[in-house]
């Protein structure tokens, strides 16, 4: 071993035996190869039932939920509703709208906004459906920490199982996490780094204590007979990294010598959420409707949503049938469903063609936020700071 004991005391009490007296003698001696501090293999995890699968910081992979207790039976059908439409905008709201979008862009000119003359508005209202599956999966890992006293309950007892540990769900569709300690997995294992020994080689000195002196390179003397002042003619100075010790504190136990080792429970809910936005044929690319509401027609929340009924739009009903399947069967795999949403909403969308200077041009003014697009803007300037 690299170094001895001369207490019980954990972290206290190493000393390095080639330099314990720092006479120079013991100073002037090689440094030990710092291959021949090399650290053990990391502790071997005991194993415990339920949790075979555990490996240390990679996780366990998934863990399988328990099948649900009962199934939900499906709605009846709701009366069908074809008439769905939301009034259109006046022509002083899609100007307002216009003349706010331009104040808030630097290099746009208002002029466009308050000058331009409106010739036609027409008014577009597309469907978009949304499904929420609100999900929690469970993995589990070994972990390890310092020894601080903790309880150390290991066999004595059977641990819960991951499935039946008791964790505290956020409000539903709302991501959250949770670390959980699983219980009766702590156990006590010696230090794999500093082989129990609360203290590692300096790699600064290799374990010396003390290195070559720079300023007379070894030889104990600057020019001709005179002694190095740095060293006292030694030829070697005290390590600053480790100051001189030859050690430096484990970092992995801290000083502390042996390691809690136990398992953590994670458990993620995640709130995995789809869209289908029926195609329309304003002009208006969809991805801008990612972040506006529209008029809401159907919410619905339950354990497990059952596809729309009775709607006007077999896109919606084919949309909905769609993802339905397609989150009951990839989600619950992983996870265990906790509740299902889905809404439909009417986005309206109008679009605005306007004259200004003698030429045509146009924009869109959409959802319940009257948020404008105008991509091709005609008063545009760069600006500059002077």
């Amino acid at each position: 071993m690299a170094y001895q004991s001369t207490s019980d005391t954990p972290g206290h009490g190493f000393v390095n035996p080639g330099f314990a007296t720092h006479d120079v003698g013991a100073a002037m001696g090689a440094p030990p190869p710092a291959d021949s501090y090399g650290p053990s293999a990391p502790p071997m995890f005991d194993s415990v039932p339920g949790y075979e699968g555990t490996v240390a910081g990679g996780g366990g992979g998934f863990l399988p939920p328990p099948m649900p207790s009962f199934p939900e039976s499906p709605p009846q059908p709701e009366p069908s509703q074809p008439h769905w439409t939301i009034p259109s905008i006046t022509e002083d709201t899609a100007r307002g709208a216009f003349a706010l979008y331009a104040s808030s862009k630097c290099c746009y000119s208002s002029s466009p906004a308050k000058n331009g003359v409106i010739s036609n508005m027409e008014a577009f209202n597309t469907y978009r459906y949304r499904l929420e599956t609100f999900t929690e999966s469970r993995s589990t890992e070994w972990s390890q920490k310092p020894y601080n006293g903790e309880p150390i309950d290991a066999f004595s007892q059977q641990p819960p199982g991951p499935w039946n540990i008791a964790a505290q769900a956020p409000t539903f569709f709302q991501d959250s996490k949770q670390v959980i300690k699983v219980p009766y997995t702590s156990s006590l294992k010696n230090c794999h780094d500093c082989v129990g020994m609360g203290r590692m080689p300096c790699k600064n000195c290799a374990g010396a204590g003390n290195k070559v002196c720079w300023v007379c390179n070894g030889s104990g003397y600057r020019h001709g007979d005179d002694r190095c002042s740095h060293c006292s003619g030694r030829g070697r100075e005290n390590c600053t990294q480790c100051q001189g010790q030859g050690s430096k504190e484990c970092s992995t136990c801290q000083g502390r010598r042996q390691l809690l080792v136990y398992i953590n429970l994670t458990v993620k809910w995640t709130n995995n959420t789809s869209d289908y936005v029926v195609e329309q044929s304003s002009g208006l690319l969809l991805e801008n409707l990612n972040k506006v509401t529209g008029k809401e027609l159907l919410k619905d929340a339950r354990y497990l949503v059952f596809p729309v009924m009775g709607f006007p739009d077999l896109n919606v009903v084919s949309a909905a049938e769609r993802l339905i399947r397609e989150h009951q069967t990839t989600h619950s795999q992983s996870s265990r469903i906790l509740q299902q949403r889905q809404t439909i909403e009417l986005i309206p969308i109008t679009k605005v063609t306007y004259r200004w200077k003698g030429k045509s041009h146009l924009y869109f003014v959409y959802g319940n936020e009257f948020k404008v697009n105008a991509d091709n803007y005609p008063a545009t300037c760069c600006c500059a700071l002077m």
